[in-house]
C-alpha cells in the first residue's frame, strides 16, 4: 500500500502536477474545520480505522450498492491509494483496529439493510490479506465498537427486521483468543449511535455510547447517553445529547468525544457538532461540520477527527469529501 502512494506521489511530480496541500492546523485553528482531498469512490456507511500512519476506508454502498473497495488516504501527502478490497462487499459495519490488525465486524451486503451479517474480517498489512474470524452472535449492522484494554466492545445495531427496535446487545470480541463474549445490555436500544473510549477512568465507566435511532428506517432518535464500566460489565445513564441523532460522525480525543452530522429525520443531513465530556458529564456546541452528512465513515488521527463522505440527506447524494475537525 505504501508502494502504491509512493508511485502516485512520483506520477504526479512528473507530469507537472503537484498533489493537492494537505489540511494544516496551527494554535490559532483549534475548532475549526478543514478538507482534504475528495475520495475516489464516493461511498455512503464505510468503516475507517488507522495502520502506519495511512488511513484505510473501507466498504459502504455506492449508488445503493455494496462496495468491497478499501481506499487509502495518506494524511501527510493528502493523497489516495488504492488497497486490498474486502472479500465481499459490505457495508455499515463496525470497526476496529487492534495491534496492527483491521477488523470490520456485522454489516449488510444488500440496499435495503434486510440481509444482515454477523461476519467479522481481519485485514493484517503485514501480509496484504484478509481473513475471516469467529462470527459475532449477533448478526446486525450499523452498530458501534469501542476498544479497551485490546477488547473490541460492539453495541447496539439493528438486526435487519422491519419494525424492530434498536438493538441493546452487546458483545465483546478478544482477538487474542479469537472467541466471542456476551456482556450487560445497553438501559436504551439504539441503532446507529455514537461512541467512544476516554482518557480517564477514574470512575471506571471509560465507554460512552450517545445517540441512535429507536427503531428503523430510522425513526425514534434518542439522544440517550450511557457508559459501561468493563470491569464491572455495568451500564450507567449520563447525560442525554441536546440534539438526538444517529449515524454521525465519531471519535474521541482524550476525554472529549466529538459528534459531527448526522440526522434526526429522514431529511436533510445535520451540520451540528458538538462535544461530550464523560468527567464534567456536560454536551458543548462546537463549529458546525461545513457539509452535513449521513453515515460518513470516522475516526481519529493525530488528535484530530475524519469524516469521510455520507450522504447529504436520507437516500440522498453520495459524498466522496474529507472533512477535518481540529478541536
Amino acid at each position: 500500500m505504501e508502494t502504491t502512494s509512493r508511485l502516485l506521489l512520483v506520477l504526479l511530480l512528473v507530469t507537472g502536477v503537484a498533489p493537492p496541500a494537505a489540511p494544516q492546523t496551527s494554535a490559532a485553528t483549534h475548532n475549526q474545520w478543514t478538507s482534504g482531498a475528495p475520495m475516489p469512490t464516493a461511498v455512503v456507511g464505510p468503516v475507517a480505522g488507522v495502520l502506519g500512519g495511512q488511513i484505510y476506508v473501507v466498504g459502504g454502498a455506492s449508488n445503493f450498492n455494496p462496495v468491497a473497495d478499501t481506499q487509502i488516504y495518506n494524511p501527510a501527502t493528502n493523497t489516495w491509494a488504492v488497497g486490498v478490497p474486502l472479500p465481499s462487499p459490505l457495508g455499515d459495519a463496525a470497526v476496529a483496529v487492534v495491534n496492527g490488525i483491521f477488523y470490520v465486524i456485522g454489516g449488510e451486503n444488500n440496499s435495503n439493510g434486510t440481509s444482515v451479517l454477523n461476519t467479522v474480517w481481519a485485514y493484517d498489512p503485514r501480509t496484504g490479506s484478509w481473513s475471516s474470524k469467529a462470527s459475532m452472535p449477533t448478526a446486525r449492522t450499523v452498530p458501534v465498537a469501542v476498544v479497551e484494554n485490546g477488547i473490541i466492545y460492539v453495541v447496539g445495531g439493528w438486526d435487519g427486521v422491519f419494525g424492530d427496535g434498536g438493538l441493546d446487545t452487546v458483545e465483546s470480541y478478544n482477538p487474542a483468543t479469537d472467541t466471542w463474549k456476551e456482556e450487560s445490555t445497553l438501559r436504551v436500544g439504539k441503532m446507529a449511535p455514537s461512541g467512544g473510549l476516554f482518557g480517564t477512568k477514574a470512575t471506571g465507566f471509560s465507554i460512552a455510547v450517545p445517540d441512535g435511532a429507536a427503531q428503523c428506517c430510522p425513526s425514534g432518535f434518542t439522544g440517550d447517553n450511557e457508559a459501561y464500566n468493563a470491569s464491572t460489565n455495568t451500564w450507567r445513564s449520563l447525560k442525554s445529547d441536546p440534539r438526538a441523532r444517529g449515524f454521525a460522525c465519531f471519535g474521541s480525543v482524550g476525554q472529549q468525544l466529538y459528534v459531527a452530522g448526522g440526522n434526526n429525520t429522514q431529511g436533510p443531513a445535520l451540520n451540528v457538532t458538538e462535544s461530550y465530556s464523560l468527567p464534567g458529564n456536560a454536551w458543548k456546541t462546537l463549529a458546525p461540520i461545513p457539509q452535513g452528512t449521513i453515515a460518513p465513515a470516522s475516526t481519529v488521527y493525530n488528535g484530530r477527527l475524519y469524516c469521510f463522505g455520507g450522504w447529504d440527506a436520507w437516500n440522498g447524494n453520495d459524498l466522496d469529501n474529507v472533512q477535518v475537525y481540529q478541536p
